[in-house]
């Protein structure tokens, strides 16, 4: 069994037009919102053995501010390809993985995020499916697990959905207000 966390950046900022795309950090509100997911992850046990996340400035700050747990206990793979990557180039990058990896995070952009997270659901939590259809916020959260014991053995429509979490599902639990 593996488990997939799909985690898309937290909320960045556009005040300032002289930075490029990729070297964008993130606002204040993301800068709130990274902690309480982060949180969110430790308390349901969901701390990943690898990590695998885009240069852009916004993913390596919202993983930063995911919390100590992810940067003591996790392997990070800082890839540039992950930057605005597709669905093709998020599933190339994971069936890359090493197999003692058994949760693996995958941190990045829209719309690839989500057009991958909708690709790999194969059962599970229709309800989530469609929150997730209608909108993958910025430091949303999929969960996926897959029957293999090889990440090589992914496939899109295999995966089984096991939960979509918003930080704004989350404001019991010290979320930013929206």
């Amino acid at each position: 069994m593996k488990t997939l966390l799909l985690l898309r950046h937290a909320k960045s900022s556009w005040t300032d037009p002289s930075r490029s795309d990729h070297d964008r950090e993130l606002n204040r509100r993301g800068e709130q919102a990274a902690p309480v997911m982060g949180r969110y992850l430790h308390d349901q046990g969901l701390v990943p053995d690898l990590i695998w996340c885009s240069t852009a400035a916004r993913a390596v700050q919202t993983l930063t501010l995911l919390g100590r747990d992810f940067a003591s206990t996790s392997d990070v793979i800082y890839n540039e390809d992950l930057y605005m990557a597709s669905e093709k180039v998020l599933l190339d990058s994971l069936v890359q993985t090493h197999d003692e990896a058994r949760c693996v995070m995958m941190i990045g952009h829209n719309p690839g995020m989500e057009d991958f997270a909708a690709q790999l659901f194969g059962d599970g939590d229709g309800e989530a499916l469609l929150q997730m259809k209608r909108k993958f916020p910025t430091c949303g959260l999929c969960q996926y697990e897959f029957d293999v014991d090889h990440w090589a053995d992914v496939r899109p429509e295999t995966g089984r959905l096991i939960r979509f979490v918003k930080v704004k599902d989350l404001q019991g639990i010290g979320a930013p207000p929206t």
